[in-house]
């Protein structure tokens, strides 16, 4: 573990106190030690670290698989905090929400002893645990930092215990504040006088706050280790947007481009530089599969509209080690015809500036240099043409000047199969006999019986953080998946090819090269379905990095 790291996030947590983050959750803070015993406030704190961990450590995954946006959820915790200050301000809300919090509470202590505890530590925990969900979004920074982190290959625990550090970090002035306010409202006559009033000056401020903090007007002060602010508010000097679809409410500065490793296609650019143009920015990474099927929409954009004012830049933004040697980008920039700049973000310096989370991910930028339009995954390609062909001037689609045929969004089967990695930094469903050992050759078995969504091996391996590499000649890796088309990020020694048989439910399928570092279809069946694939390397040296899929 990166101990500098750890006490970094624990900080930033730290720091979290005079941030206006703090402010909607300070008067719940105060407020909830109005009354209850002397375990609440640690109730409060141990239910706000355990709700915040475990909701950053699932959010990525959640906002993905239900292809949510992150600001979506911000504006979401929003109204849950505006919701907090209206039951303060309401007598009858809060007498049925401390009804149904008492309930709750004594029905988690009955299960202990069945009987009452006027400790108040159970009551405390529930607050703390919703504290810690509708807190978490305002958060922002550090949880894309626990990301990059995994993009670069950071163990499971690693980033585990980095957002561990923060919420130690940010409940511990919480903690002190609870205690201090409990000490005051029980040793102060006035306060005792006047809790009605206090309640209702709690609930105005949660309310102001959160309005405060939505509009932005307080927005300079919520910094964070973890990277620069990202979205400033819109200038009143800015000039009007052109009418788009879906527009940012807050059209932000674009950040600006750093720690570029390498240009294809034009010399350095900057954001300074690009203004007057209408700049479209592209994350991505070429052996992602939703990356390449959106890489037509985006080449056929620069051939249209390059010569009336847009520049694109693809940002390279590498998941695996290979994805950043800039012979295997430019390989990758030929074979899809790419025309327009790209630049190798090998240490997502610029990745990180935008603050962003996925891959693709879109960024329409208008002639003031200010964000106006984001698009995160596959799809919308029609309305981000259209949002490009409105900040251009260009006007509205022409029978002779249709968009790009869009194909069917792909559809996602509930049960389809997740993303599964075979290095021992992201390997959670291996499923074979011995178990992963990092950094070293182990001869595997296959199981009697393999689950749904678990892979083993067998044969020699080399098991590498990122990746598990073939040693022998008939080595083999097999997955029970469900799904219709099978994807896996493959690669070989440089001068180096092999010869990979694809079996499905036992039965030979085909037999592919894999001869550089890349993406390869395995399968395109035709429906979604279960089955059982297995790999057999003909030579040694073949590496396989993550499994993705289809329907």
């Amino acid at each position: 573990m990166d101990i500098l790291n750890l006490g970094l996030a624990f900080l930033e947590g730290l720091a979290i106190v005079i941030s206006p983050c703090i402010l909607p959750v300070l008067p719940i803070l105060l407020s909830t030690g109005i009354d209850g015993g002397k375990l609440r406030p640690y109730g409060l704190i141990f239910g706000f670290v355990v709700a915040f961990s475990l909701f950053t450590l699932l959010s990525r995954q959640l906002v993905q698989a239900l292809g949510l946006d992150a600001e979506l959820l911000r504006q979401i915790s929003f109204y849950i905090l505006i919701g907090f200050g209206i039951i303060l301000l309401s007598e009858s809300l809060s007498d049925f929400f401390a009804a149904f919090t008492a309930r709750l509470s004594d029905f988690g202590q009955g299960m202990i002893n069945r009987q009452r505890n006027n400790t108040g530590f159970w009551s405390g925990l529930l607050v703390g645990c919703a504290i810690g969900l509708v807190w978490t979004p305002c958060a922002g920074p550090i949880l894309t930092a626990v990301i990059v982190q995994t993009i670069r290959q950071e163990t499971d625990l690693a980033g585990a215990l980095t957002i561990l550090a923060f919420a130690l970090g940010s409940a511990l002035p919480m903690l002190i504040l609870t205690l201090q306010g409990k000490k005051l409202m029980t040793q102060l006559a006035f306060f005792k006088r006047h809790s009605v009033l206090m309640r209702k000056a709690f609930g105005v401020l949660i309310i102001l706050t959160v309005i405060g903090t939505a509009q932005g007007t307080l927005s300079p002060w919520n910094f964070s280790l973890a990277g620069p602010q990202a979205k400033p508010a819109a200038t009143k000097a800015s000039k009007p947007t052109p009418k788009l679809v879906n527009r940012l409410a807050q059209p932000y500065a674009a950040p600006e481009f750093s720690g570029l490793n390498a240009w294809i296609n034009t010399q350095p650019l900057t954001m300074k530089s690009l203004k007057g143009k209408v700049v479209l920015i592209d994350f991505w990474t070429y052996s992602c599969i939703n990356c390449v099927r959106t890489l037509p929409y985006i080449t056929s954009w620069d051939r249209k509209y390059r010569d009336q004012g847009l520049v694109i830049v693809g940002v390279h933004a590498p998941e695996f080690e290979f994805e950043k040697k800039l012979d295997n980008v430019k390989r990758a920039v030929a074979q899809h015809h790419i025309q327009y700049p790209v630049a190798l973000d090998n240490h997502l310096d610029t990745w990180t500036n935008f603050r962003n989370q996925y891959w693709p991910a879109h960024y329409l930028i208008d002639r003031e240099g200010r964000v106006v339009y984001t698009h995160f995954g596959e799809g919308e390609y029609a309305t981000t043409e259209s949002n490009i062909r409105a900040l251009l001037g260009v006007g509205q689609f022409t029978a002779k000047d249709k968009p790009m045929a869009e194909k069917p969004a792909t559809s996602y089967a509930i049960n389809q199969t997740p993303e599964t990695y075979l290095g021992y930094a992201r390997a959670q469903t291996f499923f074979g006999t011995p178990g992963l050992e990092p950094d070293q050759v182990t001869a595997f078995s296959f199981p009697g019986k393999l689950p749904m969504n678990r892979w083993a091996l067998k044969g020699k391996w080399f098991v590498d953080s990122e990746k598990v590499i073939a040693q022998e000649a008939g080595a083999a890796l097999r997955l029970h998946f469900w799904g219709k088309k099978v994807f896996l990020v493959m690669g070989v020694p440089p001068k180096k090819s092999v010869a990979v048989k694809i079996l499905l439910n036992g039965k030979p399928v085909k037999t592919i090269t894999v001869n550089q570092h890349t993406l390869y279809t395995l399968l395109d069946l035709d429906k979604a379905k279960p089955g059982t694939l297995e790999l057999q390397a003909a030579s040694p040296g073949l590496s396989a990095y993550a499994f993705t899929f289809g329907s």
